[in-house]
């Protein structure tokens, strides 16, 4: 059972709610679970899409962002986005065995890894990272913009981590057993 359960879209009279749910409909051919959930609080619902707007216009490729998102859902052992972005993931052009990479903090392209792997740190300390670990992204090619540009995506992703634990949120795509051991 969900502890906030997702809101049936027919019953949302809210018509600025109604109007950003049928958009993300539209965006991406369904409504997941997690926004019917964020569909309580217009504030939740516009907290991330305003935030996830802005991450998109951000010199990260979409693929980048999902890898960002992947890490840092198996990070907080989150099954709902460990689905989600492994299904946006495909969407946007990564290969299963760049979506089990990036799972583990891991990419070919040496910047997309570095970053991977700060968005991994940043989770692990809490946003404490060593400065020496931080001089370390930056030798691999992390400018000061991108570090935050990090940041960022990662907050996007510990906020629907966090919001899909407190929900108990059914995962509506399909699950990936390789996903949170």
């Amino acid at each position: 059972m969900s502890l906030l359960a997702p809101l049936d879209r027919a019953t949302i009279t809210d018509s600025q709610i109604a109007a950003s749910l049928d958009g993300v409909q539209r965006q991406l051919g369904v409504l997941p679970n997690m926004f019917r959930v964020f569909a309580h609080s217009p504030v939740a619902l516009n907290a991330y899409l305003q935030l996830s707007g802005v991450a998109a216009k951000g010199r990260l490729s979409a693929q980048q962002r999902e890898q960002i998102a992947l890490a840092v859902a198996q990070a907080n052992d989150c099954g709902y986005c460990n689905a989600a972005h492994a299904a946006i993931g495909g969407m946007v052009g990564l290969v299963p065995a760049q979506i089990a990479a990036a799972r583990r903090g891991e990419a070919d392209d040496p910047r997309t890894a570095a970053a991977l792997r700060l968005a991994q740190r940043i989770v692990a300390t809490r946003g404490h990272v060593p400065l020496a670990e931080l001089d370390v992204f930056k030798a691999e090619g992390l400018d000061e913009a991108t570090i935050l540009e990090v940041l960022v995506n990662v907050v996007l992703n510990i906020y629907t981590n966090y919001t899909n634990h407190l929900a108990r949120t059914p995962i509506d795509f399909p699950q990936d057993d390789r996903a949170v051991a």
